[in-house]
Formats: C-alpha cells, sequence, structure tokens
C-alpha cells in the first residue's frame, strides 16, 4: 500500500468579472431592491406594431390559421406566433416567404 500520494489539489475557479461589470450589475441589483426605476436597454429590435397588425390582417384574409400559415412557410407555427405577439425579432427570410404566401409586401420597419 503506498502511503504517499504526490498529487496536488486541483482548484477551479469562475473567470472574474471585470469591476465594471460587477459594479453595475451590483447597482442595478441594489436599485431594484429598493424598487427605484431600472432602465433597461433591448439588444435586439422587436416586431414592430404595425407589422403584427399587417400580419394578422394578411392571414385572416386568406382564411389561414397560424398553424396553416408555418406549414405553407416551412417554419413552426409557434414562429407565427412570435411575430404577431412581438416577441420575434424579425427576420428578413421569414418576412420573404410570409410576404409571398401572403400576397402583401411585409416589411421589418413598415413606417420607413
Amino acid at each position: 500500500m503506498a502511503s504517499g500520494q504526490d498529487w496536488d489539489p486541483v482548484v477551479l475557479r469562475k473567470k472574474p468579472q471585470s469591476a465594471a461589470a460587477r459594479k453595475d450589475e451590483a447597482a442595478v441589483n441594489a436599485a431594484r431592491r429598493v424598487g427605484a426605476e431600472v432602465e433597461t436597454s433591448r439588444k435586439h429590435e422587436r416586431v414592430s406594431t404595425e407589422l403584427k397588425k399587417q400580419i394578422i390582417q394578411a392571414r385572416t384574409a386568406k382564411k389561414l390559421t397560424q398553424a396553416q400559415l408555418g406549414q405553407l412557410i416551412n417554419e413552426k407555427p409557434s414562429i407565427i406566433q412570435d411575430y404577431e405577439t412581438g416577441k420575434a425579432i424579425p427576420n428578413p427570410q421569414v418576412l420573404s416567404k410570409m410576404s409571398r404566401v401572403l400576397g402583401v409586401v411585409l416589411k421589418k420597419n413598415p413606417g420607413k
């Protein structure tokens, strides 16, 4: 029986955050705890209200369900639902497929 193992202990540590990131995160959490207003910004643009309405109107005019439209453009029905509720990040390829099937021009920013 070997009594002396010469294995060194292995210490795993998380990658340290930068001081600025810790400070910002701590400040946001502290503000939330006391009920202060915290301003956040979106990294990605979401589907606009005008585009949501346009998709719903075009789909209902063609008498299609979300599932049927999804099948016609080879996307999941949940994708159609996300677009119509404004949760999706606009994808030009999906908008193009929907435009073709629905017979309307769908743009990422219809007002522009």
